[in-house]
């Protein structure tokens, strides 16, 4: 009787069968049971709950099946185990109560004293119903908590993913060509990336009836944890949640944090890029080079102290690599342009991307070279890793590497097959135009090149449009050129107020010139912070680096960069 318990040859209801009376050995024997059964239905009911939760979430249904079975399973354990324990309870013997349950399995209607009695509607017992209507409400809210979090993740994919980076002396600047495959990664899908478009923006049709507002990115305040010298000019700094825990948002390898505060009296907002993994939940790093004419750098370098907190907004930018985009990366980077790739590279590493990675770096002396250890690590750790470095002054040192500018030979003699692999290039504008033109030369096209300059933003606002010199922008439904005039005026919308707009200065500076609010950062065109949608009328922009093809086509401008020569309407 006793190994009926354990797991013996002949099973539970079985053996009651042999058993001619309720004597209580036989009543002990059942109720242990019993009690057996109802701690291991409930505990498999519980464990198939929680697999038909993550199932549910996954959209699994290979794993959704098991669970049910798993439940219904336990279910089947619990009321076999409170049925032998109400059966005993009201003292009936031990093979009415096997037979009771043999005929519930076989679905026979048992007239006995209420244990199988078809009590409730359908025919089915009030167990059965309850246990039903518990099912039911247990998947209809799974299917809510599935619903809820995929709306979740699509506000933090529309968060992520504002526009292109910029980043000036460690702030971002970014052009970058539509990737060859949209990267997929849990909780952020990274936007297309801006292409090639000429002529003035117009508003479409239908944008004052729907006008479609920019995504905004979290913004809070960060804990400075630790701060580490790179090099004599360049310094990492650990954030972290100031309320504990995980940071409070997810980015992509390569995109950027924008830093506000307030120097000398004035309101300051920079970007850096952020260098860490994003595998790294418990903080983000940003690595600064100290620049003389860089108030927020020399801000970080000079004032910033391990426990000061820092006003943070973002992640934005779409200079990213996830690994998706492509089998292999060629990463070129120049001095502290090394900060986007180092977080590609860490997290490339983390993830053990199966592809190679080609890393391409160009420093002014070995004193430069930052993340130099490093690098000499993840390289020994990753066969797929592969570094080559150059100095552009390397006499008197103990460098026995390259020499001299990051060059076309250089690159052909690092990377095999240049021309069939997808290349990231970031660092100083000079170093950036001379690159591209060398990639170029060794076959590599404008659509495998995607590139982030660290630096003066390239290109000059343009002059004041002349009849003699280039059409003007013709406003919405009309063709022929408008002469530039100082007379135009641009009404923002949203905050109700109308300004002047002459045709040398941008949305921007108008906005700011009658105290209506946008936000920005670079101020160059590249950043994509200071996108509103265009209602009425046609713009010219000179730099779009920062504005996605797709939110281009639906009437979306860049404050910075928008001139107009005649009457316009934005939504800000």
């Amino acid at each position: 009787m006793m190994g009926c318990m354990g797991g013996g040859t002949k099973p539970f209801y079985a053996s009651l069968m042999d058993m001619p009376a309720l004597t209580p050995e036989a009543r002990h024997f059942i109720e242990t049971e019993a009690r057996r059964r109802l701690g291991a239905g409930s505990e498999a009911i519980t464990a198939g709950q929680v697999s038909l939760h993550h199932a549910l979430s996954t959209s699994d249904p290979a794993t959704m099946q098991q669970a049910v079975a798993r439940v219904r399973e336990g279910v089947q354990q619990v009321e076999s185990g409170a049925s032998a324990l109400q059966a005993i309870n009201e003292g009936q013997q031990p093979r009415q109560i096997a037979l009771a349950w043999f005929k519930g399995q076989a679905s026979v209607p048992v007239a006995a004293n209420g244990m199988d009695a078809e009590d409730g509607p359908w025919g089915l017992s009030w167990y059965h119903v309850t246990t039903m209507v518990f099912l039911i409400a247990f998947l209809l809210w799974a299917s809510f908590i599935h619903f809820t979090r995929e709306r979740r993740i699509g506000q933090l994919v529309q968060r992520l993913t504002p526009g292109g980076p910029a980043v000036q002396g460690g702030q971002m600047v970014n052009s970058a060509p539509a990737p060859a495959a949209a990267p997929v990664e849990p909780l952020a899908i990274p936007p297309s990336a801006p292409t090639a478009t000429t002529g003035p923006i117009t508003a479409p049709a239908t944008a004052a009836a729907a006008p479609v507002s920019p995504a905004r990115p979290w913004s809070g305040a960060l804990r400075v944890a630790a701060i580490f010298r790179e090099t004599p000019e360049v310094k990492t700094f650990r954030l972290m949640n100031p309320d504990g825990g995980a940071i409070p948002f997810i980015f992509l390898p390569g995109q950027f944090l924008t830093f506000s505060a307030a120097i000398d009296g004035k309101r300051i907002r920079r970007s850096y890029t952020i260098a860490s993994s994003p595998t790294q939940r418990d903080y983000a790093e940003i690595t600064v080079k100290r620049e003389e004419q860089g108030a927020e750098s020399r801000y970080l370098h000079d004032r910033v102290a391990v426990g000061d907190l820092l006003e943070v907004s973002g992640p934005s930018g779409v200079f990213t690599f996830t690994g998706n985009e492509a089998d292999s990366i060629v990463l070129i980077g120049g001095g502290v342009g090394i900060t986007p790739i180092m977080c590609v590279i860490r997290y490339l590493t983390d993830r053990a991307y199966p592809g190679d990675i080609f890393f391409l770096y160009g420093a002014r002396t070995t004193n430069d070279f930052i993340f130099r250890e490093e690098l000499e690590y993840l390289q020994k750790r990753n066969k797929n890793l592969h570094v080559a470095a150059t100095m552009s002054r390397a006499d008197g040192t103990a460098w026995m590497g390259a020499e001299g500018p990051v060059s076309k030979e250089f690159i052909a003699r690092s990377v095999p097959e240049i021309a069939r692999r997808r290349v990231h290039v970031c660092g100083p504008p000079p170093m950036m135009e001379a690159v591209k033109a060398e990639l170029a030369e060794l076959g590599v096209t404008k659509e495998q090149i995607k590139t982030e300059a660290f630096g003066p933003a390239l290109g000059a606002a343009p002059a004041p449009a002349s009849p003699a010199s280039s059409p003007a922008p013709a406003a919405r439904g009309a063709t022929p050129a408008v002469i530039p005039s100082a007379q135009a005026h641009v009404e923002f919308r949203k905050s109700g107020k109308t300004g002047p707009l002459a045709p040398d200065r941008c949305v921007l500076e108008a906005a700011e010139a009658i105290g209506v609010d946008i936000d920005f950062s670079c101020r160059v065109g590249t950043c994509g912070i200071c996108v509103v949608p265009l209602l009425e009328g046609a713009v010219t922009m000179e730099v779009e680096d920062g504005l996605p093809a797709a939110d281009k086509a639906r009437g979306i401008i860049l404050a910075c960069q928008a001139k107009s020569v005649g009457n316009i309407v934005v939504d800000a």
